[in-house]
């Protein structure tokens, strides 16, 4: 399939960045709703989505431009080649969590509660935009014999695409089941790193285009810390809710 879905004034416009804004629209419309349920102003999300899209999209550059810096130390002007492929959902929820912290101290809002809000719909955003990767025939696997592998150059190889989507759609149904059961604020989001980073541990390990710090794969380095701090805190959390409640953050 054609990864480019169409041209305007000669300027293709790629599948990849229109499933991407469906993704993050999804997200956003599911994290509306939500504040209203809890009772939070609307236009909070909607202040951090407008400040934290640019960051997310900055972040992920970074992220991938500092793993591959012997290729970009070369041609520094390619950093700014967005368009060439080279973003990292890592260096995106890095800059989004960054961003969510520095909004919630300056408005004096609960970062956890907003952290809450946003989770589910992050992950919703992240099941949908995998099918990006899919439409650049990128992030696949290894080769493979299973029945559901598909066809890349000519070669049989996992869609870890897919398999990465579907985990994701398990973490939100967790979520939306866990999200008003939870004994602290920032239990959503914790269960979100933990979920989350389980499933890419596994699912990168299968993966050919992986990140590397020295010989271990950057992806599963960050998420085993991930999967490690989440359940401390929400370990921690969750003895001490009576006590969080009634701490400001």
């Amino acid at each position: 399939m054609d990864p480019v879905a169409f041209e305007i004034f000669g300027i293709s416009v790629r599948w990849y960045g229109i499933i991407m804004a469906f993704g993050i629209m999804a997200g956003l419309v599911y994290a509306l709703r939500e504040s209203k349920r809890v009772g939070m102003d609307e236009n909070i999300i909607l202040d951090l989505v407008i400040y934290g899209i640019p960051a997310g999209i900055i972040g992920a550059r970074l992220y991938y431009v500092i793993f591959n810096w012997g290729y970009y130390s070369k041609d520094p002007w390619q950093i700014l080649n967005i368009r060439g492929g080279g973003l990292a959902i890592h260096g995106t929820l890095i800059a989004a969590v960054l961003t969510g912290i520095v909004y919630s101290r300056v408005k004096g809002i609960n970062f956890w509660t907003i952290a809450d809000i946003a989770s589910p719909g992050l992950i919703l955003g992240q099941a949908i935009g995998r099918w990006g990767n899919f439409m650049n025939r990128e992030a696949h696997g290894v080769p493979t014999d299973l029945p559901w592998g598909i066809m890349v150059d000519g070669v049989r190889v996992h869609p870890t695409f897919l398999y990465e989507s579907l985990w994701n759609l398990s973490v939100l149904a967790v979520l939306l089941w866990y999200r008003k059961r939870k004994k602290a604020e920032g239990n959503v989001f914790l269960l979100y790193l933990i979920l989350y980073s389980v499933g890419r541990f596994f699912i990168e390990g299968l993966r050919t285009d992986s990140l590397m710090l020295g010989g271990i794969r950057a992806a599963q380095l960050i998420s085993a810390a991930a999967v490690i701090a989440g359940t401390a805190f929400l370990y921690y959390r969750g003895r001490n809710a009576k006590d969080i409640e009634k701490t400001p953050e």
